[in-house]
């Protein structure tokens, strides 16, 4: 469905057991939305000499960020004191979503190439109706109308099928798309972000591999493998590192002279929302006003506070920054964790062994089988336990690719045939489907209720809750809860994004708030950037109306 491949790390021999030592742990949510493999290496004495410093640093603990730079001299004044014209956009968030709108909102204009034929019929008859047009400026709904991919934005399976035609069907024609930079047609905007320019992509370790191929990673007008090429850099089996997109993301910015609206190092604390400008006689209906308040970490490390007034504000956060709860009593307790990486720890630590009790894995997804596999593979006792019925449909299981996965799949097969009740060769491992976990006592015993209603208790060594994460949107009113599609649940970017208008990504309850990538439902950087031209395309159209 994805096109998954796990692949290992460049210049590592690897020995001939590979499959018994090697796993994946899935990196969710990365920005854009991309998601990663990293390989873990639990015998590393096997390994020849690490090039990144994996073993001075624990194999499994992320790459600490890079230090953010000082803020952008050019808006160093417009952050340190209140200014009388509010700004008419501020990004927050600076990974591939805002990069790609920063891009747009710098008078960068799509155009049809005069003499491109797109494969798409319906589509190509569609863009000869408006030559010289640019695409920012025609009917997104109308041209986006009859396609279909891998995506549920139409906007985003629009702009993707004008920068990649056949992509989907292993073609390799090129973009339709031409660039032309009309400056006077620039929306001066900020950007912000905690990191350099590509956001959570500069916190992850080098090494690791994307899930999505590396042409699908790439930003406008400037494609990854010519990059590379300039860098002399290579894709492994059409994939590319971690380490080089951070790179090619704060290079893309350079390149293409967007420094000037990215502040680094930059942290919101609020955002508020403010009263309507007045307007003048004859004027359009005012604007709603943002107030966004943070602070930028210095060179110095000292922190400067900064207050801005918005027209318009943008989310571009990603939705990874808070684990998701399991809303049960005991979760606080010591001996809960929510990543893999505590389980290393204890292993090294010799807090669980195979003699030990059970390891509690909860969870159904890639995150939870990679825990399952490592556990498995240092002997130590598992019980699994998750809601779902083994055979849902909507189990990441059922729609991976068994040849490119079998890892993942066999510990499907696990979750299947070692069920509590039916005996079979998987020695230390035991699964629980259609079980809620009711309470953790202090004593670690938990405590669950299963499909029939019935208690049952099992005593544990350590929990592992990897139930996916959710946003932290902290910084909103009401933490942004009243802007989901469903406001009484949680945002999730599967199952309950943003609830924006499909061809402006502008919030339905919210007029001047918009949300892009995954708080958007936009999961990968591929088909983020259709949402950054339905954003651009909206501002561009609210400033032309605006009074001379």
């Amino acid at each position: 469905m994805w096109g998954l491949r796990s692949l290992t790390r460049d210049r590592t021999r690897v020995p001939c057991i590979v499959g018994k030592i090697l796993y994946h742990w899935t990196s969710r949510e990365v920005p854009g939305a991309a998601v990663l493999y990293r390989v873990l290496w639990p015998l590393r004495r096997h390994m020849s000499r690490d090039p990144h410093g994996l073993e001075e640093q624990g194999c499994c603990q992320p790459q600490a960020p890079p230090r953010a730079p000082a803020m952008s001299n050019g808006w160093k004044d417009h952050l340190g004191a209140r200014s009388s014209e509010p700004l008419p956009v501020v990004i927050i968030g600076n990974g591939p979503s805002g990069i790609c709108l920063s891009y747009l909102l710098s008078g960068y204009n799509p155009y049809v190439k005069p003499d491109a034929i797109h494969p798409h019929p319906l589509l190509q008859r569609k863009l000869t109706e408006a030559p010289g047009v640019s695409i920012v400026d025609q009917d997104l709904d109308y041209l986006s109308e009859g396609l279909e991919g891998r995506c549920q934005s139409p906007v985003a399976l629009l702009f993707d099928a004008l920068l990649r035609p056949d992509t989907d069907f292993g073609g390799n024609v090129e973009s339709v798309l031409t660039w032309k930079h009309q400056k006077e047609r620039a929306i001066p905007h900020l950007v912000l972000g905690r990191n350099l320019p590509g956001g959570a992509w500069h916190s992850i370790e080098g090494s690791m591999v994307t899930l999505s191929q590396g042409d699908w990673m790439g930003l406008p007008d400037l494609q990854i493998k010519d990059w590379m090429c300039r860098k002399r850099r290579g894709l492994r089996n059409s994939r590319a590192t971690a380490g080089d997109i951070a790179h090619y993301y704060r290079d893309y910015v350079i390149k293409k002279g967007l420094s000037h609206n990215f502040v680094s190092g930059a942290v919101v604390t609020a955002v508020e929302w403010g009263t309507p400008e007045p307007s003048s006689p004859g004027a359009q209906d005012p604007s709603p006003l943002f107030q966004v308040n943070g602070f930028v970490t210095t060179a110095d490390q000292s922190q400067q506070p900064f207050s801005l007034c918005a027209r318009n504000v943008v989310l571009a956060t990603g939705m990874s920054d808070s684990p998701a709860r399991l809303g049960i009593p005991g979760e606080a307790l010591p001996f809960v964790h929510r990543d893999l990486s505590a389980l290393e720890a204890a292993t090294r630590a010799g807090t669980v062994s195979p003699s030990s009790d059970p390891v509690l894995i909860i969870g159904a997804g890639l995150s939870a089988a990679d825990a399952v596999l490592y556990a498995r593979h240092y002997n130590i006792p598992v019980i699994h336990a998750f809601r779902r019925s083994v055979d849902d449909p909507g189990l990441v299981f059922n729609q991976l690719p068994k040849m490119l996965y079998p890892e993942y799949h066999k510990v499907h097969q696990m979750m299947r045939e070692q069920s509590i009740l039916s005996p079979s060769p998987y020695e230390g491992y035991r699964s629980l489907p259609e079980h809620q976990l009711l309470l953790l006592r202090e004593d670690r015993q938990a405590v669950f209720r299963d499909p029939r209603g019935l208690q049952k208790v099992f005593g544990i060594a350590l929990v592992l809750a990897l139930i996916g994460s959710h946003p932290d949107l902290s910084f909103l009113p009401g933490a942004g809860a009243d802007l989901a599609t469903d406001p009484s649940q949680p945002l999730s970017a599967k199952r309950n994004p943003i609830d924006v208008d499909p061809f402006t990504y502008q919030s339905v309850h919210r007029e001047g708030l918009y949300a892009v990538g995954p708080l958007a439902g936009d999961n990968f950087v591929r088909f983020v950037q259709g949402g950054a031209l339905a954003v651009a395309s909206s501002l561009l159209r609210k400033e032309a109306r605006k009074p001379p």
